[in-house]
């Protein structure tokens, strides 16, 4: 990533990205809070991308260089807090479950009037006790330092359908299976297997954000059936493909539907 903004306040608001909308690299002193309320957010930094469906959010940690990018006509929130208010401990990106009682709680704090009353303390004080008992979700992909890593990674990222063995990539990329078996371990501290599962379901969700039917994403994404696909899909996110993107919307549009966006497509946006 280059260009790096830097942004020492992050922002609290709620903005509206449409599909494939980029907001570029940058950074700030202090932690951010950042939930997709519609459609999916991809969250990327130099240590890999954190991919976020409507019932996750992403905690991006003061400093940390980062850039956004929309998959589906996205209702973003944003949440600001000051370097002191780290109320997971947390100093590396992470996504977060999102409870209802979370969900609404963000809404309001990025809609309220954006002053120092008591009541937004009030909101504010209870946002912070329910991210504290908010736990991490394994949708980080990693990226790869090793260059043999990296070709092998880059291949399959082109074709999550591709289910060659690690031994077959390994002897397009000219490494054995072993030591790219050990370097799955050290460098991205997952096996293939695993690794391959969570590009498919980050893959997954961004095509699902685009409206693609259920039956075409689990063949794009290399599942041998639909049936294979939604077991493993249900078991990572709570829910069956068929009703992702169904989390009611904030502004009274029937769930699944799709409003029309101020942005043009795929233009970088404004930092947050």
């Amino acid at each position: 990533m280059t260009e790096i903004r830097h942004r020492p306040l992050a922002p609290t608001r709620a903005q509206q990205l449409a599909s494939g909308a980029v907001i570029g690299a940058h950074r700030h002193d202090d932690h951010q809070i950042v939930y997709a309320a519609r459609g999916v957010l991809a969250v990327t930094t130099g240590a890999g991308t954190w991919v976020a469906p409507a019932t996750r959010a992403v905690w991006v940690p003061a400093g940390t260089v980062h850039a956004h990018q929309a998959h589906g006509e996205l209702e973003l929130h944003l949440v600001g807090l000051p370097s002191a208010d780290n109320p997971l401990g947390l100093r590396e990106p992470a996504v977060l479950s999102v409870a209802p009682l979370l969900r609404e709680l963000i809404l309001a704090y990025t809609r309220a009037p954006h002053d120092d009353g008591p009541e937004r303390g009030r909101l504010r004080a209870v946002l912070l006790d329910q991210l504290r008992a908010s736990p991490q979700q394994p949708l980080h992909l990693p990226a790869p330092t090793d260059p043999r890593l990296r070709a092998l990674c880059a291949i399959v990222r082109a074709d999550p359908a591709d289910d060659r063995t690690l031994a077959a990539l390994g002897a397009q990329v000219g490494a054995s299976e072993r030591t790219l078996s050990r370097l799955f371990k050290a460098d991205l501290g997952m096996t293939f297997p695993q690794w391959r599962t969570q590009l498919r379901l980050h893959r997954a969700l961004v095509l699902l954000a685009d409206d693609v039917p259920v039956t075409a994403v689990a063949h794009l994404c290399g599942w041998s059936s639909a049936s294979a696909f939604i077991d493993v899909f249900r078991r990572a996110f709570g829910q069956t493909p068929g009703t992702f993107g169904q989390t009611p919307g904030t502004s009274g549009h029937a769930p699944g539907t799709r409003r029309r966006q101020t942005r043009t497509s795929g233009r970088p946006s404004r930092a947050s």
